[in-house]
């Protein structure tokens, strides 16, 4: 992105930089030490124009941060620029200034010598100084946001979440390539690094970012560019939300902003009538691009009328991805900073909650151990937010509970997967497959439970649940005799327990000998014990592997 500072003092005709330094760059030499080099920098660090350098530094990064979260490189001529950008930017931003190193969101990095200016000597720090400001810089929450360099940080320095590089120096080739290296490592939902250029070094940089052979993807782009695909990626999005009202997202009220972001998931959870879960791929797939684009270019004036609307829209999709399976939707705290453009602090720490009490759904981290958050998502007038809801808690439970049980974790997910499939061939309606939902939450709530009324631990009634699970063998056993199994195969397993147990077929193939010797013992049916077995053994691989180890390698 250019953004070209004017040269010279005269403010009836400013020449443009460009036009004013072209003739200072056109050859190697003249960018050599010297009295060149000299008057080029006498130029660049000029009073007035850094002035101008710092008010639209500032009110650039502003927008930046609106946008995204992060932080900012700035690349000067000499230090004698870096120290008096520093007190530039610092004049027009009094906060900014830290009284010592721990202290501050800007920092001016750099060597000294004992012959420098009385000026530079709160900026000249020692090795260990520099590595306490470094740690700070490399810290996402840290409230260090700027850091100015000559030449210091510019090879070798990653800092993932620094996603902005305001260059104002004259370079070429291989430098200019190793600065703006800086900013294109991978964080988070960063799209990638934005290069600020003061300089006019559109030509250089062009060489620097020139692909390597013909074919072959060029690795930046102009932030024109990115805004013409935001445009084009928000008329996608907007073609989704056809035939859906969101204005209440834009007025004063949040209580009407949230529940416009709730329907407008339940719109998105509706989208393909034969795929429910096809409108949701759509839409991701759809802001995946807005997002991108949005990380580079709304803050653009021309991208800033999108920008309430990108900021719903990014809304939504936050609080999609926290009620799917594949959830969570949160990244790295900040990233997704559009959400706050049109939350406006009526989200608080607990965003997508809010959102769902929009809804009319309780608080999900009480999870569905409480009847009267089931109570509240049967309620609820938006069917499809319900159901992705309930799908959301169940997957995890499932999941959570599967840790230690096998037969459990298999019942659940196939019944879960049977109502949807009935959801999602239309066979059951949107209500109906709450209710089942809300019974199967219910049954899986209660699971755990069972083994109380049978004397059972936790681990215990994960292999009586193996163990009842072949043919008939509760009916044929009963639960008394099937419980007092279950008690007694912990013991019998530990027998064979080695710390590489799973992974040595010889141990495994004599802890199956035990188990079936023990169901014959109990009087199991010979044709049901090879199953029961080898559901015990994988039963045992959940939980076992908690058990502690003595020091001959054996399980005590």
């Amino acid at each position: 992105e250019a953004r070209l500072a004017p040269i010279g003092s005269r403010e009836d005709d400013p020449p443009p930089i460009d036009e004013g330094l072209q003739e200072w760059c056109e050859a190697e030499e003249q960018l050599t030490p010297g009295t060149s080099w000299a008057r080029l920098e006498a130029l660049v660090g000029a009073p007035e124009r850094l002035g101008r350098v710092a008010a639209d530094l500032l009110e650039h990064w502003d927008r930046r941060l609106e946008v995204l979260d992060g932080k900012a490189m700035i690349v000067c001529m000499s230090r004698r620029i870096c120290v008096d950008l520093h007190d530039q930017i610092t004049r027009l931003r009094p906060s900014w200034l830290g009284a010592d190193d721990a202290e501050g969101a800007i920092k001016v990095v750099m060597t000294g010598s004992s012959a420098d200016p009385a000026a530079f000597a709160p900026h000249v720090r020692s090795s260990a100084r520099q590595r306490d400001i470094e740690r700070r810089f490399k810290d996402p929450s840290d409230p260090l946001r700027v850091v100015i360099v000559r030449d210091m940080w510019l090879t070798g320095f990653d800092v993932p979440c620094a996603h902005t590089l305001y260059v104002d120096k004259p370079m070429r080739g291989h430098g200019l390539l190793q600065a703006i290296a800086r900013v294109n490592r991978r964080f988070g939902d960063k799209p990638g690094g934005l290069i600020v250029d003061y300089f006019g070094l559109a030509d250089r940089l062009r060489d620097a970012l020139r692909s390597g052979g013909d074919g072959l993807p060029a690795p930046g782009v102009p932030v024109e560019a990115a805004r013409r695909a935001l445009q084009e990626g928000v008329e996608v999005v907007r073609d989704l939300f056809h035939g859906f009202d969101h204005s209440g997202s834009f007025g004063p009220l949040a209580a009407d902003r949230l529940a416009a972001i709730a329907g407008g998931v339940d719109h998105i959870c509706a989208l393909d009538p034969g795929d429910p879960e096809g409108g949701q791929r759509r839409y991701l797939e759809a802001m995946a691009a807005v997002h991108r684009a949005a990380g580079m270019a709304l803050h653009l004036e021309g991208a800033r009328p999108l920008r309430d609307e990108v900021g719903y829209f990014q809304a939504v999709r936050w609080a999609l991805l926290e009620v799917m399976p594949m959830g969570p939707g949160r990244s790295a705290p900040g990233l997704d900073a559009a959400v706050r453009q049109v939350l406006s602090g009526a989200v608080g720490s607990g965003g997508v909650v809010d959102v769902l009490g929009a809804a009319g759904i309780g608080r999900t981290d009480s999870g569905l151990g409480s009847e009267e958050f089931l109570e509240t998502v049967t309620a609820s007038t938006l069917p499809h937010l319900q159901v992705e809801v309930l799908k959301k808690l169940l997957v995890d439970e499932i999941k959570a509970q599967g840790g230690r049980n096998v037969v459990v974790a298999r019942r659940f997910s196939e019944r879960l997967r049977g109502t949807l499939l009935g959801y999602r061939r239309r066979s059951l309606t949107a209500t109906q497959v709450l209710c089942e939902l809300v019974e199967l939450a219910r049954e899986l709530r209660d699971a755990p439970g069972r083994g109380e009324a049978l004397a059972l631990s936790g681990d215990e009634l994960a292999f009586y649940d193996a163990l009842a699970q072949p043919g008939d063998a509760k009916a044929a056993l009963g639960d008394a005799a099937l419980a007092a199994l279950a008690r007694e195969l912990p013991e019998t397993i530990r027998g064979s327990l080695t710390i590489d147990w799973m992974h040595r077929e010889a141990v495994r193939a004599d802890m199956r000998r035990k188990v079936k010797r023990l169901l014959r013992k109990h009087g199991y049916q010979a044709e049901e014990r090879e199953q029961a077995a080898a559901l015990v053994i994988e039963q045992a691989e959940r939980v076992c592997r908690d058990w502690p180890v003595d020091v001959r390698g054996r399980r005590p």
